[in-house]
């Protein structure tokens, strides 16, 4: 290694997901960039798996310009991240997620696309990761981006240093998971008047992680911190809420369903299975999408109803109303 700052620094929290990082490890070896151009710096945040012996092997291996640092208390992904910039020697800081593996030019592309703008933030393309392509199913979940924004996520982001040091960079005190800390820092960053770049040829594969019908269902609280930002950034309803007021146009449906169970003494017929149907036919149509048959559409109804509930309690808590 010189003694010349590297052009990128490669950051990542990591918990937990010893294989999953070794991938991502392996696939920082293989960049195109050369590897006196960038540094990886690994934020384990309090690990309970064999995640420290893996970063210690990683370390007397060598050939990666890596420093690790071990948090011994979980403080989330947005107070790891933000341990992981401010070590960071180069003036680009390139974010990803430990369960991501990077194509070969990722580096080299998120580059050329951040010096074309210097001052913005760059987002990079998503797809699943195609060996895991197999496991995917009703109750999986993984990660595709093909577009700029709206939420600007942190398994493929690059920003400027020096935006991180003007923004603070994330809020870990307001999002103590995975949760919205991504977007907000980025509408923070836009707020501010940075640019917005997406860097197509700059791709990371995301794991397909299949939860089960039990850890899907729990997932359905998984956004309620994000509710904030909508009060943050008023912005977002437009680009992001369904109708300016609904999480998804699933539970917008959802409510006409509960508004004809409301007022069914009330309405006529007509009007009823005009407000019922349109929940229907969406039901009918993501039971297609999802495979799983018939038997699955009572799931996707009780995953409806609590991920709604969940964000009205949000909405109770933040002081700012998504259905």
């Amino acid at each position: 290694m010189t003694g010349l700052p590297p052009r990128v620094s490669v950051v990542a929290a990591t918990h937990n997901r010893e294989a999953r990082l070794a991938m991502l490890l392996d696939s920082l070896r293989e960049q195109t960039l050369d590897r006196r151009e960038f540094e990886v710096i690994i934020v384990d945040d309090a690990s309970g798996d064999g995640t420290r012996e893996l970063l210690a092997r990683e370390l007397e291996r060598g050939d990666l310009d890596l420093r690790v640092l071990h948090l011994e208390a979980n403080r989330g992904p947005g107070f790891a991240r933000n341990q992981g910039w401010a070590m960071a020697r180069g003036s680009l800081i390139a974010f990803t997620d430990d369960d991501c593996v990077a194509m070969p030019d990722w580096l080299q592309a998120g580059l050329v696309e951040h010096e074309r703008e210097p001052g913005a933030i760059v987002q990079g393309r998503t797809d699943p990761l195609p060996s895991e392509l197999h496991l995917m199913g009703p109750f999986s979940r993984t990660l595709e981006i093909h577009t700029l924004g709206p939420f600007f996520q942190t398994c493929n982001v690059f920003y400027p240093r020096s935006l991180l040091e003007d923004l603070g960079g994330f809020d870990g005190g307001s999002f103590s998971g995975p949760a919205g800390e991504d977007t907000d820092l980025a509408w923070r960053g836009i707020q501010r008047g940075a640019g917005t770049r997406f860097a197509g040829d700059a791709v990371i594969h995301h794991a397909v992680v299949r939860l089960g019908p039990i850890g899907y269902l729990r997932g359905a609280s998984r956004w309620s911190e994000s509710v904030q930002l909508f009060r943050r950034h008023p912005g977002l309803r437009r680009v992001h809420l369904h109708k300016r007021w609904f999480w998804h146009a699933n539970h917008w449906l959802l409510f006409r369903v509960l508004l004809a169970m409301l007022l069914r003494r009330h309405l006529p017929l007509v009007v009823l299975n005009w407000l019922r149907s349109p929940y229907l036919a969406n039901l009918v149509v993501r039971m297609g999408r999802r495979g799983g048959g018939p038997l699955i559409v009572p799931y996707l109804v009780l995953y409806d109803v609590l991920e709604m509930a969940a964000i009205l309690r949000a909405s109770a808590k933040y002081r700012t109303l998504v259905i």
